[in-house]
């Protein structure tokens, strides 16, 4: 099992350094008041990367933890809610509005295109009376790449809260919070942060938190709701106790980050990502996506004489590479490549490459040259 090499758009390649962070004696982080220190001091470190002063809390939970946390610290029964679907995860929304009693309105595109932002205008134009809406940055399945910082702008035009998932986007695709008007941004730690899994980041703005106190109901829950994060630092007392060697851990690689300097971050990420794309379509393959590539997930279409599923098998038994496909309906046709992180460092990356060249070969298909030949060649 340890042997194997994995290249999936999260859980990504974890480094050295943020290994053996994982790995050092730590304290109680109940009731040693240091450990508070350190991670408020950590939130506020990724706040400054993400671009907002909002409170910015890490729970202890993967990221799906945030989608649920932030629907069920908001709804209340009969809330109208807008859910901005095009694609698997933005559609599962829905999901969570409706089991904490909301009443859900989907605003259904092609999952081959990012939002159009005069589309959804549009449609605020005759129908905006929605406590929030919620929208994927990046839905992983398919890669679209949403555009937050028009989308959320209109959104807060019609006095709606914005919720965003941006699990497979932050700190490989530019996000600016504050700027941009989200209410509440959620990550993962997992993704193109290159940490350990079973951390969810979350940002409130005090618009958010006023919408959560205002309400006329108790939250459903605990672990759920947001509120109880509200005094942790003031009372120096954490609502449960903390993961501390994954957030000592999360702390190294994010920390990899701000040395490397989170704009030469994301120009790496989009420098890997369009070599990647440019290859594999002048190679001979399609590209699940028209418009709105993310610079974090491609996502390719397989030969249907091929498949994806026989294409990740072939490669897991030749190569020992555990390598992605997607989910639902596309699990079968679409290969992902999920460059995000420490994934998208130019060794792996080629080494992936070359791996999926001689494999398709060997299942049958032949593409125009060699893959890791044409992503030199467009990596500029």
């Amino acid at each position: 099992m340890n042997n194997k090499t994995v290249y999936t758009p999260g859980p990504t390649n974890v480094s050295e350094n943020v290994r053996q962070a994982r790995s050092i004696k730590t304290t109680n982080p109940d009731i040693d008041l240091e450990f508070v220190e350190f991670y408020k001091d950590t939130c506020d470190e990724i706040g400054k990367v993400i671009g907002t002063k909002n409170d910015v809390y890490l729970l202890c939970g993967e990221g799906i933890l945030g989608l649920e946390a932030a629907c069920a610290s908001l709804i209340e029964k009969g809330d109208r809610v807008l859910v901005i679907d095009n694609g698997i995860f933005g559609n599962g929304f829905k999901d969570f509005v409706s089991m904490y009693g909301g009443e859900v309105t989907l605003f259904s595109k092609n999952r081959k295109n990012c939002i159009n932002v005069d589309e959804l205008e549009s449609f605020l134009e005759k129908d905006n009376d929605f406590k929030f809406a919620t929208i994927v940055h990046c839905d992983t399945p398919t890669g679209v790449l949403n555009d937050l910082s028009t989308i959320c702008p209109i959104l807060k035009k019609y006095n709606i809260l914005t919720v965003v998932d941006s699990v497979a986007a932050m700190f490989g695709e530019k996000i600016l919070i504050d700027d941009w008007k989200v209410d509440i941004a959620l990550g993962g730690s997992q993704k193109a942060l290159s940490a350990h899994p079973g951390l969810t980041i979350v940002s409130l703005s005090e618009e958010a938190k006023a919408s959560i106190k205002s309400r006329n109901t108790d939250i459903v829950g605990f672990y759920c709701n947001l509120s109880i994060w509200e005094s942790y630092y003031k009372n120096k007392s954490f609502p449960y106790t903390m993961p501390i060697s994954d957030i000592v851990s999360l702390r190294k690689a994010l920390d990899n980050i701000i040395e490397e300097g989170i704009e030469n971050v994301i120009n790496r990420h989009a420098k890997i990502a369009k070599a990647t794309r440019d290859a594999l379509v002048e190679y001979g393959l399609k590209l699940f996506i028209e418009k709105g590539f993310s610079n974090t997930v491609t996502a390719i279409e397989i030969p249907s004489e091929i498949g994806s599923l026989n294409l990740i098998n072939y490669i897991l038994n030749k190569y020992n590479l555990v390598i992605g496909t997607s989910l639902g309906e596309y699990k079968n046709s679409i290969l992902r490549l999920g460059h995000m992180g420490e994934n998208a460092r130019l060794e792996k990356i080629i080494y992936i490459l070359n791996i999926i060249d001689l494999s398709l070969k060997d299942l049958g298909f032949n593409g125009n040259g060699s893959l890791v030949n044409l992503f030199n060649k467009h990596y500029k």
